[in-house]
């Protein structure tokens, strides 16, 4: 810390202020949520005062600094911005009026934006568990010593966070947008290598299996896997919410077991960010069944490879020529609309050399996205350290 900033207890720049209303029943209320890590309040909901509770709220004003005391220890600190004034908090949340000859909001904000300030938030919170229930109390809060400067210095300080955190975030837009256009390049090759239909379409070669309607009441937390529309993601299989059915009862759905290599498609929400829900299985995956809205590809002429189709799903080809309707609210596509899509497959020499060139552009795909993710790890680093230096007086 510099030496030559005193220490000073926040009550002292720090005024508690309290504006409370009695809830009208016909009154709208914005009421306000912290974001954790210091990201700021934002608007949790807009009530009617009938839909609330409590018999009071309290309101919030531009430039308040406020926090959560259920979530101190999670970075529920912030500066009421123009936006925020006029809204309402539950009594859950402090407000105070900035002393402004004494100390800049922005100022306090950027001190409570670090992991150490919510490490000694914690330390002074007190609650029935170590974690959910730890509420920091207002005289204990009133009572961290804080480094300050004169406030010009405060303000100096500030203006170089600002304009440091502004080339911080600059450097991970350049680095998103390089990898969304190398991804948007990958499809365009991908589009390319793919034949323009004729007459024909994806029936001609492949039909789909529909899984069948287990009933929930059969469900179980240990026994044979069903693969639901909710694990087919992009390209593969995700587990982390899984049903079962007992492992006796696999032989009545043999029909249903899949196989290593099968290709599937989710029915209901067919398109999500990263592209189509298609996965191929993969022996990790087994065993498994297949359950309702996924459908199976069963490839009846050899004419077409499971891997070449696998990808053409995954392709634009595939996204344009589809158009989810909505089943019960939810955008579905059937097996029949995709065996009536126009498609026809090249030689399988052709199909093995255009699989071959997709996962050789997948590769370098997934290369720029990894550097991607080290690098945005790097710059996620910088701004915490940058904070730090800030408040022991070292930023040049």
């Amino acid at each position: 810390m510099s030496h030559s900033w005193p220490m000073v207890p926040l009550g002292e720049v720090l005024k508690p202020v309290s504006r409370p209303e009695p809830v009208d029943p016909e009154k709208t209320y914005r009421i306000l949520g912290a974001h954790w890590y210091a990201h700021g309040l934002y608007t949790k909901d807009t009530l009617l005062g009938s839909e609330i509770r409590a018999d009071k709220v309290f309101r919030v004003e531009e430039g308040d600094f406020v926090y959560n005391r259920l979530f101190a220890w999670k970075g529920s600190f912030a500066v009421a911005t123009e936006e925020n004034d006029g809204c309402y908090v539950s009594n859950e949340f402090p407000c105070f009026v900035l002393k402004r000859d004494r100390a800049d909001g922005n100022y306090l904000w950027r001190y409570f934006s670090r992991a150490s300030a919510w490490d000694d938030a914690l330390e002074l919170s007190t609650g029935g568990t170590p974690t959910s229930r730890n509420r920091l109390k207002e005289e204990k809060f009133l009572a961290i010593k804080i480094p300050l400067p004169p406030l010009p210095a405060q303000r100096r300080i500030v203006a170089r966070i600002d304009e440091l955190a502004a080339k911080i975030e600059e450097a991970r837009s350049l680095r998103q947008h390089a990898a969304q256009k190398t991804e948007v390049l990958a499809l365009h090759v991908a589009a390319d290598l793919f034949p323009t239909p004729g007459d024909s379409v994806v029936k001609d070669y492949v039909h789909f299996q529909t899984g069948y309607a287990f009933k929930s009441e059969w469900f179980i937390e240990e026994g044979i896997r069903l693969v639901r529309n909710a694990n087919v993601e992009h390209g593969c299989l995700d587990w982390s919410e899984t049903v079962r059915i007992p492992e006796e009862r696999c032989p009545e759905f043999s029909r249903f077991e899949l196989k290593a290599g099968d290709v599937l498609i989710s029915l209901d929400r067919p398109i999500i960010s990263t592209g189509v829900k298609v996965a191929q299985v993969k022996e990790q995956d087994l065993p498994c069944l297949l359950l309702q809205r996924v459908a199976r590809a069963q490839f009846h002429t050899g004419e077409v490879l499971p891997d070449y189709f696998f990808r053409w799903l995954r392709s634009s080809h595939f996204i344009n020529a589809i158009d989810p309707g909505r089943s019960n609210g939810v955008p579905h596509i059937s097996h029949k609309d995709i065996e009536n899509i126009p498609f026809i497959p090249p030689s399988l020499r052709d199909q093995r050399r255009i699989v071959a060139e997709l996962d050789a552009s997948q590769t370098q795909v997934e290369v720029l996205k990894r550097l991607q993710a080290e690098t945005g790890a790097e710059l996620d680093a910088i701004l915490p350290s940058i904070l730090d230096k800030a408040f022991k007086g070292q930023l040049a």
